[in-house]
């Protein structure tokens, strides 16, 4: 069998064949190349070169000077969480990468007080109320108002209104203790936060299950039961499915409906039950709750796919207005329980 013929176009060979030329003419010196990529990234450059055959000297040299000019015109380089750890695991101790790395992972936001503003209230109440009054007062000045006002409301009532107290009174607080309040809630509190606050199983599965159609989640669900009944049911509680719109309340429904198309409503509400299509029609003007009937009776038969797609892009609207803060939803788990 013949060999292949050699590379003389380097415009032919893709993005992966490229990074293999290079590899391959940079040596086994610089094996340490290697050890920046991840498992698929190594896959498919091994595959490249594998398959490279031979590669005619213009060639190499054409794609040598585009990696050098390409470095060097725009210095850009690409990172990402695990490249940061294998790079910091090669000067500081194992313990140290994993608390940095753990910080990393947690809350968004540039300084520990935006950090502390994307915790849960609940969560951090809980971490507070073993503080100091004191502590808690100059915590609760440093973030936002509205999240403070969550916070509090969180805590047992008397040490909220010691914390209050305090907070009246409060002086302008010096550089070092407020230095030594963000160290400790770094070290207490945001790496135990980030080791702890790792997704649970059932969330994640609950979620997936969401975006099936409704035979697969039913096909998913039973096959679940028959093996772990338990499990089946903390999914099923976990869900938050379309039929749950109806806990909005009537300004929720309002917000709702001005997100989503009328041709996806009336899809979505072909196939609701009779009371939340009702619940829908009476927040609607009396005008406009006509047409929309009218609308879906000149449908006809629609496809239950159809229907599944209208219904789950209606709850992911719900869902992103949820997380904005400009509705709440309550979840299948429980009425007080909210979804984001």
């Amino acid at each position: 069998m013949a060999g292949k013929k050699a590379v003389v176009d380097a415009s032919r060979l893709s993005g992966p064949e490229k990074a293999a030329v290079v590899l391959l003419s940079l040596g086994e010196d610089h094996m340490h190349l290697w050890q920046a990529l991840d498992e698929e990234e190594i896959k498919e450059l091994s595959s490249a070169m594998a398959g490279l055959g031979t590669v005619s000297s213009a060639v190499v040299e054409e794609l040598l000077i585009e990696f050098v000019s390409g470095l060097s015109g725009s210095g850009a380089i690409m990172g990402s969480f695990e490249q940061t750890q294998r790079l910091l695991a090669n000067f500081m101790p194992e313990e140290k990468v994993d608390g940095l790395m753990e910080e990393i992972r947690g809350p968004a936001g540039r300084t520990m007080w935006d950090k502390l503003g994307n915790v849960n209230e609940a969560v951090l109440a809980n971490y507070l109320k073993n503080e100091y009054p004191q502590t808690v007062a100059v915590v609760l000045s440093k973030i936002k108002s509205e999240h403070a006002a969550r916070v509090l409301g969180a805590l047992p009532e008397d040490f909220a209104l010691e914390c209050v107290t305090r907070m009246l009174r409060m002086e302008p607080v010096q550089r070092e203790i407020l230095d030594k309040i963000e160290q400790t809630l770094r070290t207490e509190f945001m790496s135990n936060l980030a080791r702890t606050s790792k997704r649970d199983s059932h969330e994640m599965m609950a979620e997936i299950f969401n975006n099936f159609d409704r035979q697969t989640e039913s096909r998913f669900i039973a096959a679940l039961e028959e093996r772990n009944r338990e499990s089946a049911e903390r999914i099923r509680a976990l869900m938050f499915v379309f039929e749950d719109l109806s806990k909005l309340d009537p300004g929720g429904v309002q917000t709702l409906l001005r997100a989503v198309e009328k041709d996806q409503l009336g899809l979505a509400l072909k196939g609701s039950s009779d009371a939340l299509r009702e619940m829908f029609f009476s927040n609607m003007s009396e005008r406009a709750a006509k047409i929309m009937r009218e609308d879906m009776e000149s449908m006809g038969p629609v496809r239950l796919k159809d229907v599944d797609a209208a219904q789950m892009s209606m709850v992911q609207a719900a869902k992103d207005l949820a997380a904005k803060g400009e509705i709440m939803l309550a979840g299948a788990g429980g009425d007080d329980e909210l979804i984001y």
